[in-house]
């Protein structure tokens, strides 16, 4: 058993708690979270105030959920050229992505230590083959394993899906879904087998969404740089006609209003977009990886566009083909430099609570309440409860 006291507790179920203490068995369960404020009144809460407390400096969270990962692109760090746009980069990770399993499963095992050590305690994990199965199998992080196909050419739909059924397979017992890769990339007829799927196995869904402007001048207009990128891939795409509206809009007809849906990136969604998303039953979700953003497009979402609303925010690292770590306060640090707005204790919601929602796991994980499993970080070198350039985080459960 061990009580830490700090200047804050955060818990992403409440108002921050001033000089705020966490106890926590040997296991990481919470036995009680204390607020200076509320004297104890039994004494199982006596002895639990009277307990020698470590006494930290900055914030106590919950364990993070990184919501976007691509583990099985690990061995790709440092290798992807920065700010080339998402088509070249999407090219050279095809060029670059072969590689021996042995190198792939160990650069993935090292980005697992990484996760942990950065104190996140559970992965939406993109995986386009079951490489990576045997690291999860063994780490101490929960993954939901979505397993992302692509097929643009209607007539690949069937073949496609049968290939994505076999990898589901290979990722027994840990969760999975199959899941579309992104507007461009996925036809209607293959959207309606991935809708079919998630709605028979309750399965939560993913998708890329408006990376880059491009995706919407295809959508609206079928013109920008996709048309030169389907012609270098042999694809051909004279069956798609332009929608006269963005991607999203075209794309949110054919996903489930049955199961949670988690828009990733979103760099280029517009006011219009997200209402249009409003207008119809859909359980969306959005998350930001902004990180990745400035080294693929060197832009970020227009994030004021979705505070304020009540909607389920996440966050996400992306691979390591598209930044440099796998630490989700390393995505906050960057969403406060450009959002000064934006308040540590929202955050924290979107880096723990809201992931663990989106997951289906927010039972165990998401927030600092009694008998949860949560993990439990400590942020520090906070300017008051504003992330600072020198913010740290540290596990402590």
């Amino acid at each position: 058993m061990k009580k830490f006291t700090a200047d804050y507790v955060l818990t992403a179920c409440g108002s921050p708690i001033k000089n705020g203490s966490v106890i926590v068995d040997d296991n990481g369960k919470i036995l009680k979270v204390e607020n200076p404020e509320n004297p104890p009144f039994t004494p199982e809460e006596t002895f639990y105030r009277d307990l020698p407390a470590e006494k930290l400096s900055g914030a106590l969270t919950p364990g993070f959920v990184n919501t976007h990962c691509h583990l099985e692109l690990s061995h790709l760090k440092g290798k992807v050229p920065a700010g080339q746009g998402l088509i070249e980069f999407i090219g050279n990770v095809q060029k670059l992505r072969k590689a021996d399993k042995g190198e792939v499963k160990e650069a993935a095992a090292k980005a697992d230590e990484e996760m942990e050590r950065n104190g996140i305690v559970a992965v939406g994990d993109i995986s386009n083959t079951a490489v990576t199965a045997s690291v999860k199998m063994k780490s101490r992080l929960y993954y939901h394993n979505f397993i992302e196909v692509y097929g643009f050419d209607p007539k690949n739909a069937d073949a496609v899906f049968s290939n994505a059924l076999l990898v589901k397979e290979q990722f027994k017992p840990l969760a999975s879904s199959i899941t579309p890769h992104a507007a461009y990339s996925v036809s209607k007829e293959l959207f309606k087998l991935i809708r079919k799927e998630a709605e028979t196995t309750n399965a939560v869904l993913t998708i890329h969404n408006q990376e880059t402007d491009e995706e919407n001048k295809l959508y609206r207009y079928k013109q920008g740089s996709f048309l030169d990128f389907y012609d270098r891939l042999g694809i051909d795409i004279s069956f798609f006609k332009p929608q006269a509206r963005n991607s999203i809009q075209s794309i949110i007809p054919l996903l489930t209003n049955q199961q949670n849906v988690l828009m990733v990136h979103n760099t280029y969604t517009n006011m219009k977009d997200v209402y249009f998303t409003r207008r119809f039953d859909r359980k969306i979700n959005w998350c930001f990886c902004p990180e990745a953003n400035l080294y693929i497009e060197n832009t970020l979402p227009k994030v004021s566009i979705f505070t304020n609303h009540g909607f389920n925010i996440t966050l996400g690292t992306d691979s390591l083909a598209s930044n440099t770590e796998l630490c989700i306060l390393k995505e906050m640090r960057v969403m406060q430099k450009h959002f000064p707005n934006l308040l540590l204790e929202d955050m924290v919601d979107w880096a723990s609570n809201n992931g663990a929602k989106f997951l289906g796991i927010d039972d165990e994980k998401g927030t600092l309440e009694k008998g949860k499993t949560p993990g439990l970080n400590l942020i520090t070198d906070l300017d008051r409860l504003k992330i600072t350039p020198e913010s740290k985080v540290r596990k402590l459960a």
